[in-house]
């Protein structure tokens, strides 16, 4: 295809009826502290449950960790996981902090993991994420954290693309 570049190009609008965004998400604690406390986990877990299902999208799976949580979204085609990532964040912070739920000012790092998710992997993955107690008794966050990046660096080395 030839376009031509002395015309204007315009956008046609096009809907998009089906959609299929699976989306893994890992947000850690600011400095990896392990300060999300066992009795408040599903307190957390079910305030960004809500915060997931009331902006177009749905939640699958949730584990918070002391210093980490993983969950697995379906996304609305006009939800980017960019603005997802940031109000979970933002409002699950000042739910946290507001309750009281860790000691001092709890703090979500600045950035978080995104990957994205095939439907036949939906039923793995929110297994995974539902035996986070499990899998961290043999695999630390950090080791996790190494090998999902190191998995997707080379998926997307595959395909010629470089990380930065």
């Amino acid at each position: 295809m030839i376009i031509n570049n002395s015309r204007p190009y315009t956008l046609i609008p096009m809907e998009v009826r089906f959609n299929n965004l699976f989306t893994h998400f890992v947000f850690t604690v600011e400095n990896r502290q392990p300060i999300i406390k066992a009795k408040n986990r599903e307190r957390i877990e079910k305030y960004i449950t809500g915060i997931v299902n009331n902006h177009e999208c749905k939640l699958y799976a949730i584990y918070a960790n002391p210093d980490h949580v993983h969950f697995l979204v379906s996304r609305s085609p006009e939800m980017s996981e960019h603005r997802l990532a940031g109000l979970v964040a933002e409002g699950s912070e000042t739910f946290i902090n507001v309750n009281h739920l860790c000691n001092g000012r709890f703090r979500w790092q600045t950035t978080c993991s995104a990957f994205s998710v095939s439907k036949k992997e939906v039923d793995r993955i929110c297994k995974y994420i539902l035996t986070q107690p499990e899998h961290h008794k043999t695999e630390s966050f950090i080791e996790e954290t190494d090998r999902m990046i190191a998995h997707y660096l080379q998926s997307l080395s595959d395909k010629g693309i470089r990380a930065h």
